[in-house]
């Protein structure tokens, strides 16, 4: 089967290579209708520009790279697919890397894995340091992803996240509104990552704006955000005294949250009857584990979406472009593990 050309992409667009590839290179002066037939085009034929001729045209290889920590995780993987489709859709490719949160790792996948062969990399960082960060954003264009807000440090690069401390203090007064008064976390990690930190700071503020006390016994230190550590965190609650358990947690993924499911399950107790949980993530796993497992949903279209145009933008652009940060929508989607009765799957 023969390669997807340009040409393949302009006659179904209707337009002329030129403008095809006008399209694909981002250039400007572009008609929004033209522009987004050509786009569809290139999606429906699966087009895939040549790098190594990009390269000696244009001076640019069309190819970026992609770091997350884990690719096992259900919300990276779905992340990654989302990217990809965004990149897809801009005449990009995505070369998707692994860092496992080491910082020696996400600094040099942050340099470029082969730096002269990429256009710019969209990274989520764990560990690597504004210091160690601020060179390479200066040499290679670069997004961040994720909470690591780099606090009173400059890097220059755009930065795309979520509000967890108001997603956190969503899933905690959802529990608080059904009546739960002893909320136990699961998420606080040994490391004290910044998603660690925000969200425990969003669940304190929804136990004192509802006039709860803040026990630290109900938030067990982990070491990752997984499944074990979702099961051996609720371990540790129900082997509290009886009245000192949780009636219910907030969980600050959806792995970790059903990790903690299977806890619940082994105390010979029920979700959500004697305990309710909520995640973060609005993974697929959520929807289809039993029960349901109630939510937060970062919006991963839009996440996706905006770290992959900011760097093409940053990649095309002809003079240097103003650092911004870019906050994406969530919701909290109610599920079976806090209502408790029967939901359907949504397909």
């Amino acid at each position: 089967m023969r390669a997807v050309t340009l040409k393949d992409v302009a006659e179904l667009a209707g337009v002329s290579i030129k403008t095809a590839s006008n399209v694909v290179r981002e250039a400007p002066k572009v008609a929004p209708a033209t522009r987004e037939r050509v786009l569809r085009a290139v999606r429906d034929l699966g087009y895939r520009p040549n790098p190594t001729a990009r390269r000696l045209r244009t001076g640019r290889s069309g190819l970026i790279a992609l770091a997350v920590p884990q690719l096992t995780t259900p919300y990276f993987a779905e992340l990654a697919h989302h990217v990809r489709t965004e990149a897809t859709a801009l005449g990009l490719t995505v070369l998707i890397e692994e860092t496992l949160g080491d910082p020696a790792e996400e600094l040099r996948l942050a340099t470029g894995v082969s730096a002269s062969l990429l256009d710019g990399v969209i990274l989520s960082p764990l560990h690597v340091s504004a210091t160690e960060l601020a060179p390479v954003a200066s040499e290679l264009p670069l997004v961040l992803l994720g909470e690591r807000s780099y606090e009173g440090e400059r890097v220059g690069a755009d930065h795309v996240l979520i509000d967890n401390a108001g997603a956190a203090r969503d899933a905690t007064a959802h529990l608080i509104a059904l009546g739960r008064t002893r909320i136990a976390a699961i998420g606080a990690d040994r490391k004290g990552s910044a998603t660690s930190r925000q969200r425990l700071a969003g669940y304190q503020t929804a136990l004192h704006e509802a006039g709860l006390p803040f026990d630290p016994r109900l938030s067990p230190t982990i070491g990752e955000f997984d499944r074990p550590n979702g099961l051996a965190a609720m371990r540790t609650l129900l082997a509290l005294p009886a009245d000192d358990r949780p009636d219910a947690v907030f969980c600050f993924s959806d792995t970790l949250a059903v990790g903690a499911q299977r806890g619940v399950f082994e105390g010979g107790l029920r979700v959500p009857e004697d305990i309710a949980l909520v995640g973060v993530d609005g993974s697929q796993e959520a929807a289809y584990c039993t029960p349901s497992l109630t939510s937060v949903v970062p919006d991963k279209t839009a996440i996706a979406s905006l770290a992959v145009r900011c760097l093409a933008a940053r990649i095309g652009a002809e003079t240097p472009l103003p650092f911004e940060v870019h906050t994406a929508p969530h919701t909290l989607q109610a599920r079976e593990s806090t209502l408790g009765g029967r939901t359907e799957v949504t397909l």
